[in-house]
């Protein structure tokens, strides 16, 4: 787990209505980076956006959208985040998947002292 330093960010954006074995894409993920012990990753659903075949999901269009853009961030040393790529870019199939070099300043357990 990265306390503090040098770290890479895995960043996945793909539609809330895509799926994999029956299973939102986001969730399969999600399930995939705890199973590896990723050190944090977090979903966050879009209110409105795009991808490269041009068509816009936006809340404005339907009230209760099902296909908005949903991003899952999750930060971890280049090791641990490299190590779970193969499996991401297998689960996703539409979509965009990029890691970058990021620095984390500060990490905590979660539990109060």
């Amino acid at each position: 787990m990265i306390t503090s330093g040098p770290a890479k960010k895995l960043s996945v954006y793909v539609d809330e209505s895509d799926k994999t074995g029956g299973k939102p894409v986001y969730e399969a993920l999600l399930d995939l980076f705890y199973r590896n012990k990723i050190a944090g990753v977090s979903v966050f659903r879009g209110i409105a956006g795009y991808g490269s075949d041009g068509v816009f999901h936006t809340a404005k269009m339907l009230e209760l959208s099902i296909s908005l853009p949903v991003m899952l961030v999750a930060v971890d040393s280049g090791e641990m985040i490299n190590s779970v790529l193969p499996a991401v870019t297998a689960v996703v199939k539409k979509g965009l998947v990029e890691i970058s070099d990021t620095y984390v300043v500060t990490c905590c357990g979660g539990k109060d002292d």
